[in-house]
């Protein structure tokens, strides 16, 4: 279940918002760390911290990092909140876990947004761009700013992947150019908090003043190779959230030449089921052009059977790798960059720039 490890703080490293990096020393030997300080104060060197190591030690992702749970000689003072040391949030998120957050609900009682999100029942039309992975977060939003530099774009980030928002370097990076990041399900950390993704998306809507929003899970993906073993089939729940309110649902597809893996190649298994199986209402589905012939035909193949329920759109894609290219954070998904996996980021960006087609 969970590997411990008792080590002490050598060394504070980079950090971003909400995430410290840190050098840990060990019995074992050295460690990359990382801690969110709003979860378990600022640990500074010479500090003791114990940590998980679990997926560390399996080679299971997480970056890289052993998670800090705790500094057990320096605990944080509690919250405090208009002065008081009781939280004005009741919101619970990572529930029932040692480390479960309570927050301010944007649609709580207490919140400042509780009129708006009391009265919003539809995201009147907005378009919506779902994507399977957090890596495609900057190429959409770069394909929505290519043609719609002005266009207000807010993030709703579901709990399939990282539940801290705190974890992506990317959501960092692109502060000045989202409107705000809504975390919903058991992610947390954004900007607002939501319990679903239906309160996410008229809190982007309503609240953040999204013309566009992306719907995507946070950094890392569970899959087990299956059929429907995958975080990603979440997807078409979101289509579904996305059509229920009113809106218009844009599908980002998985598209690559590049994965080792087969399952993965062409139109990627998690789209097709996502939005082939999963998804009952229906969705534009975006198809860059200029992708290499052999490509294309296999898209083309993999998605025949899924234009019966969805509209397949093929969209242009001249400047889109100039907008790529000059995107203000690194490209990367699986470990290759932008030149090493071209169609993928190429394809997520068709997709926002479909998305910006729709605003009026």
């Amino acid at each position: 279940m969970v590997r411990w490890r008792s080590g002490t703080v050598l060394a504070v490293r980079r950090s971003w918002r909400g995430a410290l990096e840190l050098d840990v020393e060990t019995t074992g030997g050295p460690l990359r760390a990382l801690a969110y300080p709003g979860l378990v104060g600022t640990p500074e060197p010479g500090d003791r911290v114990l940590l998980n190591v679990g997926a560390l030690v399996m080679g299971l992702g997480t970056g890289g990092y052993a998670l800090v749970v705790t500094l057990p000689d320096r605990l944080p003072a509690d919250p405090e909140v208009d002065g008081g040391t009781r939280d004005s949030g009741h919101l619970v998120k990572a529930r029932y876990t040692p480390l479960q957050a309570i927050l301010l609900g944007v649609d709580e009682e207490a919140s400042p947004h509780r009129p708006v999100m009391e009265a919003a029942s539809s995201i009147d039309g907005m378009p919506v761009v779902t994507a399977d992975l957090h890596s495609a977060l900057p190429a959409i939003l770069a394909g929505i700013h290519a043609d719609r530099p002005e266009a207000s774009v807010a993030y709703v980030m579901t709990d399939g992947g990282a539940l801290p928002a705190w974890f992506s370097r990317t959501l960092d990076g692109l502060r000045d150019h989202l409107a705000g990041t809504v975390t919903t399900g058991q992610a947390f950390g954004g900007d607002l908090e939501a319990s679903t993704v239906h309160t996410g998306l008229l809190a982007a809507r309503h609240v953040l003043g999204a013309d566009v929003t992306i719907v995507a899970q946070g950094p890392g993906n569970l899959g087990t190779g299956t059929a429907w073993g995958f975080s990603g089939v979440a997807l078409g729940e979101a289509i579904n959230a996305i059509a229920v309110l009113g809106g218009r649902a844009v599908g980002s597809l998985r598209i690559s030449d590049a994965d080792g893996r087969e399952r993965h190649r062409g139109v990627s298994h998690h789209s097709v089921t996502a939005y082939g199986k999963v998804a009952l209402a229906s969705a534009d589905l975006v198809v860059p052009d200029g992708l290499e012939s052999q490509l294309a035909a296999e898209v083309d193949a993999a998605l025949a059977p899924l234009g019966e329920r969805h509209r397949l759109v093929r969209v242009g894609v001249d400047g889109l790798d100039r907008a790529l290219r000059e995107c203000p954070v690194p490209l990367s998904t699986m470990g290759r960059k932008l030149d090493q996996d071209h169609a993928y980021f190429l394809a997520a960006a068709a997709a926002g720039r479909h998305a910006a087609s729709l605003l009026s």
